[in-house]
């Protein structure tokens, strides 16, 4: 059964870990406002969240967008009522050595994974504070501590990393947590990108990963979403401004 106090809403949903999160807050009763791009790229995790007898909205923001991203928040809290937890998953990649990043690939990236998990936390502020309770989630990324050929990518995972440590500690006394996960190698679209800008074969890069990784295999979108929903729950309240770095084991 839905409950009607918990509205979450989770960026970046149409696909990899963005969709495995809307649908696992959704199994857990919490009507889900599910974000991306275009309303179109929302469309099958909204179906299949609804068809699971749960309750969902699908919304189109670019979220390094200002105006679409409350225009977005407020579509989600009219039609399903003010949101109390906010997953910021959205982000994007364009790696390169140093030598060979344009100022385009840069500011791309800082803006979309850094600008908007800024923009879419200033929008929901509001509604928690009003409620006194609120629970954010911020996608960081292994990267943050420093990768090859990801000088953007990690600047803005490391960012993201400061930005919560902050809200953390102004949200707080308003009843609002705030924490950060930080995935290591998830199979994703995304990763399958990027082992084609490496003119790597993706299944061979993932068996390479788990013979590294200590418990001997890649993560999954499901492990990555099984966290948030913990960091987005009633058990979580004494837990804020924290990082947990999801990497099986790599990162030791």
């Amino acid at each position: 059964m839905t409950n009607p106090s918990r509205v979450a809403i989770v960026t970046g949903a149409g696909r990899g870990i963005g969709a495995a999160t809307a649908a696992e807050l959704a199994a857990s009763g919490i009507a889900v406002g599910v974000l991306d791009v275009t309303a179109e790229a929302c469309e099958k995790t909204v179906e299949e969240i609804v068809s699971s007898g749960g309750a969902a909205v699908a919304g189109a923001a670019d979220v390094t967008d200002d105006g679409q991203v409350m225009e977005a928040v407020g579509h989600v809290a009219a039609k399903l009522g003010p949101p109390t937890i906010l997953v910021n998953n959205a982000g994007v990649v364009r790696n390169h050595l140093l030598a060979e990043m344009t100022d385009d690939d840069w500011n791309t990236v800082l803006d979309v994974n850094l600008r908007g998990t800024f923009l879419m936390c200033r929008a929901v502020r509001q509604y928690m504070v009003d409620l006194g309770w609120g629970r954010i989630v911020n996608l960081s990324s292994a990267s943050a501590l420093g990768n090859p050929e990801q000088a953007n990518y990690s600047a803005a995972k490391a960012g993201i990393l400061g930005l919560t440590r902050a809200l953390a500690l102004e949200l707080g006394p308003s009843g609002i947590t705030v924490n950060a996960v930080a995935p290591g190698y998830i199979v994703t679209d995304m990763t399958k990108t990027t082992a084609a800008s490496m003119g790597a074969d993706f299944k061979r890069l993932q068996k390479a990963v788990a013979r590294r990784t200590p418990v001997r295999r890649v993560g999954t979108p499901e492990d990555i979403a099984h966290a948030i929903a913990f960091l987005a729950g009633e058990g979580a309240g004494f837990v804020t401004g924290t990082v947990l770095y999801i990497t099986g084991g790599l990162i030791l």
